[in-house]
């Protein structure tokens, strides 16, 4: 259960950053991290939730040189294995989960980057013979298939591809989600509901697409192994339910497919590394911009309304939830 509490101003340590949180941002992750097993469980010690969120630098630690007192930043994996998520006034975290917001990015676009940025930069980069790290003109050439276009980590993946250079085509399920996947960037759009998905993007891309990111594969694993290129890779972060998913194991084979799951919490740390330097640098170009007229409407509650939020996501409000905390 979600409640608001009063707590002490949490102490800072040698490595570690406290921050005052601005928004916190609000993934999938976040509910079904509270959810578990389905079964009830004491917590302790108590869990504040949310992985992402931005804000300024309210303290630093001994050791910490990255970092001054009123820095503005954006924060990553804050809940994941420690109690300091940011649905909270204040957290505290080791300086290396906290990164610095460019100027003239805003504190929405900052706690909308960890999670799903940080997972369609892996993705993104999945496939053997690309690039280890995004930059302007790292995919030139290359074609990628975003499924699912108006979710986060696909809104996220269609603005880093573009950014990129690559040639983006995206799938959705309305002409609503169109719209929002064309405000995004993407370059090409195929309504799956009234479009065949195979015979589209064969038309689009001849020789087939590099890379896919691929929200949904039990569905689409069939058709994104009958769209992939000969070494392509279909990069899958999430497996739906069940979790067993048939791949077309002959065909597969014949075009030297890589199947890549991507976890961004457990990801390498160079992975890692590379990812948070790639996004924080499209952020300051103005690549990943959130808002009804970039593709991602920003549905908005406050810290005591973290309840709702959650139950937003989970209902599957389309947009980034946001819970604004502080009026910095």
């Amino acid at each position: 259960m979600l409640e608001l509490v009063d707590r002490e101003l949490p102490a800072v340590e040698a490595g570690e950053v406290r921050v005052q949180i601005a928004v916190s941002g609000v993934n999938p992750t976040d509910w079904k991290s509270r959810a578990g097993s389905g079964t009830s469980a004491e917590v302790d010690p108590e869990q504040v939730p949310n992985q992402d969120g931005a804000g300024v630098v309210d303290a630093i630690g001994l050791g910490v040189t990255r970092f001054a007192v009123g820095d503005r930043v954006w924060v990553r994996d804050s809940a994941f294995q420690r109690p300091t998520g940011t649905a909270a006034e204040y957290t505290v975290l080791p300086d290396h989960l906290v990164n610095p917001l460019p100027d003239g990015v805003s504190f929405d676009v900052g706690a909308s980057l960890g999670i799903p940025a940080l997972t369609a930069h892996r993705a993104l980069t999945a496939r053997e013979s690309g690039p280890a790290r995004l930059s302007p003109g790292s995919l030139v050439g290359t074609t990628v298939l975003v499924a699912g276009g108006a979710g986060a980590v696909g809104h996220a993946a269609i603005q880093l591809a573009v950014w990129a250079g690559a040639t983006v085509i995206t799938t959705v399920s309305s002409p609503e989600k169109a719209d929002l996947a064309a405000a995004a960037g993407a370059h090409h759009i195929v309504n799956y509901r009234t479009e065949d998905v195979v015979a589209r993007v064969k038309q689009l891309a001849p020789r087939g697409v590099e890379v896919i990111v691929e929200v949904n594969p039990l569905a689409n694993m069939a058709d994104d192994v009958a769209v992939v290129a000969r070494g392509g890779t279909v990069a899958i972060y999430v497996s739906g339910e069940p979790d067993a998913i048939p791949v077309p194991a002959r065909a597969s084979m014949t075009k030297n497919v890589r199947l890549q799951f991507v976890l961004t919490y457990t990801t390498s740390e160079v992975e890692k590394s590379n990812a948070v330097a790639a996004v924080t640098a499209a952020a300051a170009a103005g690549a990943l911009e959130v808002g009804d007229d970039h593709g991602l409407p920003l549905v908005r509650f406050v810290l005591a309304e973290t309840a709702a939020a959650h139950a937003a996501v989970e209902s599957g409000a389309v947009g980034k939830v946001l819970i604004d905390v502080a009026g910095l």
